[in-house]
């Protein structure tokens, strides 16, 4: 047992305690594997004992894991795989002595530290303690090993009931928020349980009447029961309740009879093309008073299908549907798209949706005072609102192909083991997939492509959510202060604007016939190359002017007179459809303009240097290039754009990309005052 010495005593545990008696063997034996094939790596990956000693662990634990597979919806409820993967991921975090002592040291620090604390209110006191754990404080107290990020990601890898290795990192700032980041076993440990009360819920559930589900088809959800609330169908002017069932591929809605149900509705969410399902509001004769209900659309049907989920302070259950709804539709989007077409890989996708959906399901009873984003435990919502989200699908879809759907701790094998599902695969396909010996994959350090993918997204969204933070000050102004915003800002540019808009859109179809006929001219002459490259030099030598001034720097928010000789009529209307679109458009907007503003004084400089390099690059070029080529393409451009067929070949990659950049610049914060001014003021 000598070469167990560098490992921590926590990591010595797992391995002896639960690996070693899991696998019926000795440590030495795993030991004596385990060198074998590190003795192959490359000196660079198996240098230092670090390395090494986290590589053991997760070889013992993979092997391990495989066997504890096989059973273990009766060892998550007793505990015991809470327990053992817990501890597994204490092992992972700190695998070597050097680690342990490191730990320590930390350890005492805080105790240390909690001795003296930080003078405090009793309100600041309370709004420290997470409402979510109020429960479980005591066992948090008695219990302070705790887990981190990597740990729990590492964990997703080999089990994916804790969580799926693309969103385990999202799943982890969610449960955690409350908690400092840090995973505690009791929180972990229920979080699990709640998993195994989900299954067994919605296995006791009946099916749809009339209704005979496939083999692979399993209920997600149900709705509208006797024990559960209510689900209201609207048609027209009527309104019926009934039952709403989700499975893997559709969702069926039973309307309440006299004694039992009616046959079920079925809406299909299997199939492609021009469907969608969105939020909507209902109320009494068709009034939008409450946002409590979706919409979903399709060719097939002549009407959209209304389904409310009548709810008196928020709308979460309505956000809870939708969001599952919407994954369901994703993944069969994904697998069509990227032709998924293997049996195993397209069965293997769904069972991994169809664990974040239970995933979700414990979530909330777990998160019950504050519900989590739904979106932040599923894949494809999750990646259709990430930026780039449509690289990590990509990434995804190539991973899937080396996926083996029978090893036991596959998502397929998973919800076999859990009693959700009938094996999928025969033990001749299974055969097929290959002999990759899984244990060994973690040897290696080389980060997958699918992981620098998501680590990326992540980044951006974290920049792209401080942008979007510096817009929400605008968002909260009622519809006089927005107006009176907008038109302080555009006061210089209005009268042009409108009479620019009117010759593009053919408002006055002899001026529009004159302007054509001067751009013809002028690219004929060849006149306007010089002027514009001139312009963009222009641009970037004021914006260049502005940044050695230090604007950014005075310029924190932008000051607005409300001052006028006329009153300000009172918004009476706002609740109507129409004013808080005009109210929308309006903010919108303000939020460009103020973006405008941000990049041209620099006060966000990675924007405003690539501002600056694209002028710089479109003024030689259209310094270099004849002018003429030039506008011609640009005017063809312009008045293709609107026709069916230049809407048909546009670039939906290219425009995310640029409503990504877009959404990632700051705003300057506006501040509205009472005395008259010039013009919109920097302070």
């Amino acid at each position: 047992m000598a070469n167990l010495k560098h490992l921590s005593t926590v990591a010595n545990d797992v391995v002896q305690k639960y690996c070693a008696q899991k696998l019926d063997t000795r440590v030495d034996e795993l030991a004596e594997e385990f060198e074998s094939e590190w003795k192959k790596l490359p000196p660079e990956t198996s240098g230092d004992g670090y390395s090494y000693s986290r590589k053991f662990v997760e070889f013992c634990s993979a092997k391990a894991l495989a066997v504890v597979c096989q059973n273990i919806q009766e060892k998550i409820s007793d505990g015991s795989f809470s327990r053992f993967t817990f501890d597994m991921m204490l092992a992972w975090e700190a695998p070597s002595s050097a680690d342990e002592e490191a730990s320590m040291e930390c350890l005492a620090k805080e105790k240390h530290e909690r001795k003296t604390p930080a003078k405090v209110t009793k309100k600041e006191e309370e709004d420290e303690i997470p409402l979510f754990y109020s429960d479980l404080m005591p066992l948090l107290v008695d219990n302070e090993q705790n887990v981190g990020e990597d740990a729990f990601a590492w964990m997703a890898s080999l089990v994916p009931v804790v969580a799926d290795p693309v969103n385990a990192r999202f799943t982890f700032e969610t449960l955690t928020a409350p908690t400092g980041y840090r995973l505690h076993f009791p929180a972990y440990d229920k979080f699990l349980k709640e998993i195994d009360k989900c299954i067994k819920h919605l296995q006791k559930q009946a099916t749809p009447k009339g209704v005979e589900l496939a083999d692979d088809e399993f209920i997600l959800h149900v709705e509208g029961t006797a024990s559960s609330q209510r689900v209201v169908r609207h048609i027209g002017g009527t309104s019926w309740p009934g039952r709403l069932t989700l499975t893997n591929y559709a969702l069926y809605f039973e309307a309440s009879g006299l004694v039992t149900y009616e046959d079920a509705l079925k809406i299909d969410l299997s199939k492609n093309g021009e469907r969608s399902v969105k939020p909507a509001s209902t109320g009494p004769w068709g009034a939008p008073l409450f946002d409590n209900a979706i919409v979903y659309e399709s060719p097939e049907l002549s009407e959209g299908l209304v389904l409310e989920f009548p709810e008196v302070t928020s709308s979460t259950r309505r956000d809870h549907w939708l969001a599952i709804i919407k994954e369901i539709m994703f993944m069969h989007r994904f697998l069509s798209k990227y032709k998924v077409e293997c049996q195993l890989q397209a069965w293997e996708m769904h069972a991994r949706t169809i664990l974040g959906i239970i995933r979700l399901h414990a979530a909330r009873e777990l998160l019950r005072i504050s519900p989590p984003a739904p979106t932040k435990f599923l894949i494809f919502a999750l990646f259709d609102e990430l930026p780039k989200g449509d690289y990590i699908l990509e990434e995804l879809a190539e991973s899937l192909k080396k996926v083996n759907s029978g090893h036991p701790c596959s998502a397929s094998s998973t919800l076999k083991d859990l009693n959700m599902s009938q094996s999928m695969i025969s033990s001749a396909e299974v055969k097929e997939v290959g002999e990759e010996n899984v244990y060994l994959s973690g040897l290696h350090d080389n980060q997958s492509s699918l992981e620098t993918t998501i680590n990326q997204a992540r980044e951006e969204e974290k920049d792209i959510a401080i942008a979007k933070a510096t817009t929400e000050g605008l968002k909260e102004e009622g519809i006089a202060e927005s107006a009176l915003v907008l038109k302080e800002l555009l006061k210089p540019l209005q009268s042009g604007l409108l009479w620019f808009q009117d010759i593009l859109t053919w408002e006055r179809p002899a001026a529009t016939i004159i302007f054509i006929a001067a751009t013809l001219i002028t690219i004929y002459k060849e006149w306007i190359g010089k002027a514009i490259a001139c312009f963009c030099l222009w641009v970037v030598a004021k914006m260049v002017e502005a940044r050695r001034e230090r604007i950014n720097e005075r310029c924190n928010e932008i000051v607005v007179s409300t001052a006028s000789d006329q009153s300000t009529m009172e918004s009476i209307v706002s609740a109507q459809h129409g004013l808080q679109t005009v109210h929308k458009v309006v903010q919108t907007t303000n939020i460009a303009l103020l973006k405008i503003w941000s990049i041209f004084v620099s006060k966000t400089r990675k924007h405003a240097d690539m501002v600056m390099i694209g002028m710089i690059g479109i003024a030689m070029i259209v310094a270099m290039v004849p002018m003429k080529f030039i506008i011609m393409f640009i005017t063809l451009c312009c008045f293709s754009t609107a026709s069916k067929l230049g809407k048909r070949v546009g670039n939906k990659q290219g425009n995310r990309r640029l409503k990504e950049w877009w959404d990632s610049i700051p705003v300057i914060p506006v501040r509205v005052v009472d005395k008259p001014l010039d013009s919109p003021t920097c302070n």
